[in-house]
């Protein structure tokens, strides 16, 4: 959630740094977690393989979310421009896409999700980003409802490489 013009900035409660070769045995836990692995579908090595990819990609940014120095989660940042024949390349030029996983199970549903992408979000409009787009599986519930609380609206479902998607936006210049 963005604050209100002439509001202060909320005080930053997590910090994001790069995915390194050390990380992968956590996110392999993660991954292997009923509540991760319903949502990556593609299997737990599938998963790791393509984070190892995103690691040396210049069109992902994959990221472990810490709090307090704990890490707490995997977000990553990719710009829909920068891969052939990508579905979201339709968005306005400098969208970038994000996708989420709360890695422990005990975190879910007290707000982590929706908080750290409305940090992340303002960070990507201070850089100039004009739109954030995520895209949860229409299923995904809880998802979907953490996404609007930090202030994502539903543009429409679309159909991504992974299956079914609710393409979700958030505007640098949507106020709450």
């Amino acid at each position: 959630m963005l604050p209100e013009p002439g509001q202060p900035e909320p005080e930053r409660r997590y910090s994001f740094r790069a995915v390194t070769e050390g990380d992968l045995p956590l996110l392999r836990r993660w991954l292997e977690a009923p509540h991760v692995a319903e949502w990556w579908t593609d299997g737990t090595e599938a998963s790791l393989a393509s984070i190892r990819e995103a690691m040396d990609s210049v069109s992902v940014e994959p990221l472990i979310v810490e709090l307090d120095g704990r890490p707490i989660a995997y977000l990553q940042a990719y710009d829909p421009h920068l891969e052939d024949d990508h579905p979201y390349a339709d968005q306005p030029f400098g969208t970038l896409g994000l996708d989420i996983s709360i890695g422990p199970a005990e975190l879910l549903g007290v707000g982590h999700g929706s908080a750290i992408l409305a940090q992340f979000a303002q960070d990507l409009f201070d850089e100039g980003a004009p739109r954030v787009v995520i895209d949860p599986d229409p299923k995904n519930h809880r998802a979907i409802r953490a996404y609007e609380k930090a202030g994502f609206r539903v543009l429409g479902e679309r159909t991504s490489q992974y299956g079914p998607a609710l393409l979700m936006a958030l505007d640098a210049d949507e106020e709450d």
